[in-house]
């Protein structure tokens, strides 16, 4: 075992150290001249600057040049960060979806600039720009090997506009160079730049990446090199009030309510490197509503984090463990609690900093304290909720981290129990991430302490990933103890060890209407230690997909599951049903096929219908997406789910509904109009979502928001509130 162990860590290190791709650089030069964001390269001072250019194509090939380039220039004073760019394409037919920002840039016009500012191969800052000006900006952590590590969610002030010509349009960006972190003294940064072409049906980039990898991975860089090295930021302190004021009405408990709330942000830059945000009183009433969704498992579904308090550098913090099963830090477990009937609710937060960012250039720090309010009526504690992160580089892009988490109640409470007054874990993980991207994994090992646990309160786990342009193959083992428990984590369920294994051989046709299709197997085996290792659960699941030119895809599939059910269960959450008897194993095959159109079309749409055994029943389903575009400042959408189970008597039967119609109006590029509904009869819930927001200064918001809540079989009110909400951004 030992020996295995040294040649497993001898495997990793090794890879880490793999060459890195070709080196293309540009020079910025330094200027003092000034230039207006207006998206016409009309100032002289351009001619003179260099470029990035001769891009390479990724979609449909990724072996050639771009049919139609691009060019990007940059120039750089003590303050700002100039870009000049200028975009060939067919004509204007440009595909637009909306004017909002932070669109998403599948199935849109638009380019994307990333900078890695520390040149770790890991970090990277995202700004975007379309034809109509429209800005988007985000960060990429991870090293970009998983959608997992792209979040738009973060916001920064910069400026941004585009002019559109007959067969190109040209777009100039202002950027402070205190939107970025880095060290002082750089001389160069990593680059890369990918773009999006519905009319000539191509996405390019400017560093070559095979269409194996994601095209936003950062493993794949060229370099901006500064004619004067870079000089100290001076980020100002940056001050974010707010004043809500609500009015919401309880039908069940026939209670209402008015609220005026008063709170903010205080975001302090420290260094070039590091940021500390504070917060007093935050209010989320603003930010978008989760989506529904049906649940037909036994476990809990994550759910992403929208909360702007929690996005800078997220990654510090929440990519400890398995995403899917053993993740020690899930941010929305702070601020929302169990009431006496197990229904989540809000726990108020009180405050909280946060501490994130560069200490070297090779360690990162994250730290977090946040204290929750307490709920004595419904039996909720007032609870610290601390973590401490340290990341340290090694090699090439990989690294190694570390962290302590501690979530304590530090005050007598009769209603908790003496085990849930405090939780505390601590980890290492190893995170594997080679030059070219083709070898990525990680080791972790996790332990937790609370009051009278038993002595099984490890997580581990190991999971390495071999991509490649004619293969992908994976395997993960995890193991968590029946005694591990992580209160800020997401852990779906414990006293298992898992085996995951998958092969998928890649096929790329030289000619014909499909671009790529590949053949997987994928297998999942679940033992529980507790029970002499039985084997309570296995799915594997064979897989045909195929992308076509015209960028729709298609996946037809088999899954064979068993699933031995330590505890009754009722999938269709019927009230009073009998549940499918426990101690009982249950084998069940189905088969899917899921379809997704090209989505540069006006109409484009989603289907996945898929049938078969489920439990000692059959399951029917359909899942649906369906969009309408009116470009540019309407986009409608229909997304779709029903399922029919049918179970033998006296189990339970039921048709299962999911209907989500939404719709997005962009008045202008600063005034955006929202409204989803929401018609579930699994959570016996029909609700109405619309949000009304002004960006009437840069990141300073006026909000108006109204939630509207209905029980589907009496169509009686369960929930009203209207939110309005102002903040400024008010640099100090």
């Amino acid at each position: 075992m030992a020996k295995f162990s040294y040649c497993l860590c001898f495997l990793f290190f090794s890879i880490s150290c793999l060459a890195q791709n070709e080196d293309k650089n540009f020079t910025v030069k330094y200027i003092s001249e000034n230039i207006t964001a207006d998206g016409i390269l009309d100032e002289p001072i351009w001619e003179t600057a260099e470029s990035a250019h001769d891009f390479w194509q990724y979609f449909p090939e990724d072996s050639k040049h771009a049919q139609q380039q691009s060019d990007i220039k940059m120039l750089i004073d003590d303050e700002n960060l100039y870009i000049g760019i200028k975009i060939n394409a067919a004509g204007k037919n440009y595909t637009i979806p909306s004017l909002k920002r932070d669109f998403r840039a599948g199935g849109s016009d638009n380019i994307t600039l990333m900078f890695d500012t520390f040149n770790d191969g890991t970090n990277a800052f995202l700004f975007g720009i379309n034809p109509y000006g429209v800005r988007r900006e985000g960060q990429v952590s991870g090293g970009g090997t998983n959608r997992r590590g792209f979040n738009i969610t973060w916001d920064v002030k910069w400026q941004g506009e585009s002019k559109i010509y007959d067969d190109y349009y040209t777009s100039e960006i202002i950027i402070p160079l205190t939107s970025f972190k880095f060290k002082e003294g750089e001389t160069k940064w990593g680059f890369n730049s990918y773009r999006f072409d519905t009319q000539s049906n191509e996405r390019s980039t400017w560093v070559r990446i095979p269409q194996n990898q994601l095209i936003f991975g950062t493993a794949f860089m060229g370099s901006m090199v500064f004619e004067k090295p870079l000089g100290k930021s001076r980020t100002p302190m940056a001050f974010i009030p707010y004043i809500n004021t609500s009015s919401h009405s309880d039908f069940d408990a026939d209670q209402n309510q008015s609220n005026f709330k008063v709170g903010g942000d205080l975001k302090i830059a420290i260094g070039n490197s590091m940021n500390l945000d504070i917060t007093v009183n935050p209010d989320f009433s603003q930010v978008e509503v989760d989506d529904q969704i049906t649940n037909l498992t036994r476990f809990e579904v994550s759910l992403p984090e929208k909360r702007q308090f929690f996005i800078d550098n997220s990654d510090l913090f929440s990519s400890f463990g398995g995403a899917r099963d053993a993740n020690p830090f899930f941010s929305r477990r702070i601020g929302i609690a169990k009431d006496t009937a197990g229904n989540s609710v809000e726990n108020k937060i009180i405050g909280g900093v946060r501490l994130s960012g560069k200490l070297t250039e090779d360690w990162r720090l994250g730290f977090m304290s946040i204290q929750t309010e307490e709920d004595t009526e419904n039996e909720i504690a007032s609870n610290n909720n601390t973590m401490l992160a340290l990341q340290r580089k090694v090699f090439s892009r990989s690294n190694i981290g570390f962290f302590f988490i501690n979530r304590e109640s530090f005050k007598d409470y009769d209603f908790i129990d003496e085990e849930d007054t405090y939780n505390r874990v601590i980890g290492i993980d190893y995170n594997l991430a080679s030059a070219n991207n083709i070898w990525n994994g990680r080791i972790y090992t996790h332990k937790s302490f609370q009051p009278n646990s038993g002595g099984k309160d490890l997580s581990s786990g190991l999971f390495l990933n071999y991509n490649t342009r004619k293969y992908n193959i994976l395997t993960d083992l995890v193991y968590v103890g029946d005694d591990f428990r992580s209160d800020l984590g997401f852990i779906r369920r414990t006293d298992i060890l898992k085996f995951v294994t998958g092969v998928e051989r890649i096929f790329w046709p030289s000619r014909g209407t499909i671009n790529k299709h590949s053949f997987q197997i994928f297998k999942i085996f679940i033992w529980q230690p507790e029970m002499d290792y039985k084997n309570t659960d296995y799915n594997i699941m064979s897989t045909w997909s195929a992308e076509f030119k015209n960028q729709s895809r298609i996946n037809i599939g088999m899954a064979n599951r068993y699933t031995f059910l330590t505890d009754e269960f009722d999938p269709t959450n019927t009230d009073d049903a009998i549940s499918i008897p426990a101690d009982q194993g249950y084998h069940y095959t189905n088969f899917s096929v899921e379809y997704r159109s090209d989505r540069r079309q006006v109409f484009s749409y989603e289907l996945s219908p898929s049938f078969g055994k489920f439990f000692n029943g059959n399951r029917y389903s359909m899942e649906g997406e369906f969009s309408m575009r009116f470009q540019p400042k309407v986009m409608l959408s229909l997304a779709l789910n029903y399922d029919k189970i049918e179970l033998p008597d006296p189990y339970p039967s039921a048709n299962i509904w999911l209907i989500s119609p939404k719709v997005d109006v962009t008045f202008s590029k600063s005034i955006f109009w929202t409204t989803l509904v929401q018609y579930s009869n699994q959570r016996d819930n029909l609700g109405f979502n619309s949000r009304l927001q002004w960006r009437f200064a840069p990141l300073s918001d006026l909000f108006i928001v109204y939630n509207d809540n209905y029980y589907v079989n009496s169509f009686s009110p369960k929930f009203r509130s209207i939110n309005l909400k102002l903040t400024y951004w008010l640099n100090i």
